[in-house]
């Protein structure tokens, strides 16, 4: 059990801290408006970090893989449509561009990890 959240945090953080740096960085807000070249990048920034979190959950958790990934892909799209919903009056590229692509990729990656395991 504790391996399994384990893994789900650990695929999230490399999800989460990977966007926290992008924003911190670029020095723009993650739920507003941007040109959308950056949101372009951005959306594929996230969907790349959201893989490799999907492939580190299924490594880590060891035991079926592709639902410790899918489970971290139902996180990502949970914490997403709560922030879609707490900040309903911002730009909703960002949460919707998680809950559409980020959030299957983080399954794909698992299932990347489930062919090399």
């Amino acid at each position: 059990m504790l391996r399994s959240i384990g893994a789900v945090a650990a695929g999230y953080l490399v999800f989460a801290v990977s966007a926290v740096l992008l924003f911190q960085l670029s020095g723009r807000a993650p739920h507003q408006a941007a040109p959308p070249a950056f949101e372009a990048a951005s959306v594929i920034w996230g969907a790349v970090f959201a893989l490799v979190g999907g492939w580190l959950t299924a490594r880590v958790a060891g035991k079926r893989p592709a639902t410790h990934a899918a489970a971290l892909a139902g996180v990502i799209a949970l914490g997403a449509f709560a922030s879609l919903i707490a900040q309903w009056n911002d730009a909703h590229w960002s949460q919707l561009a998680a809950i559409v692509v980020m959030a299957p990729c983080a399954w794909a990656g698992g299932r990347l990890a489930q062919r090399t395991l």
